[in-house]
C-alpha cells in the first residue's frame, strides 16, 4: 500500500514542522514527498488545504 504524501508550500516564508522527531523546513514555494504518510509528521497550527495525498500549506491569516 502506498502511503506517500506530498506537501506543497504556498507560503511567502519558510514553514517548519517535525518529522520523526526532527525539525524539517519546507522552503517557501517548494514541494516535498514523504513515503510513509503522516504517522511521523507533526504540523504546527497553520492554514492548510488537503486534497487526497496532497497537503498545501497556506499563509496564516492575520
Amino acid at each position: 500500500m502506498n502511503n506517500q504524501i506530498t506537501i506543497r508550500s504556498d507560503r511567502k516564508d519558510d514553514y517548519t514542522f517535525q518529522y520523526k522527531g526532527e525539525d524539517v523546513t519546507l522552503r517557501a514555494g517548494s514541494i516535498i514527498s514523504i513515503a510513509d504518510g503522516l504517522t511521523e509528521v507533526v504540523f504546527p497550527t497553520t492554514k492548510m488545504k488537503i486534497v487526497k495525498n496532497l497537503i498545501v500549506i497556506k499563509d496564516d491569516e492575520k
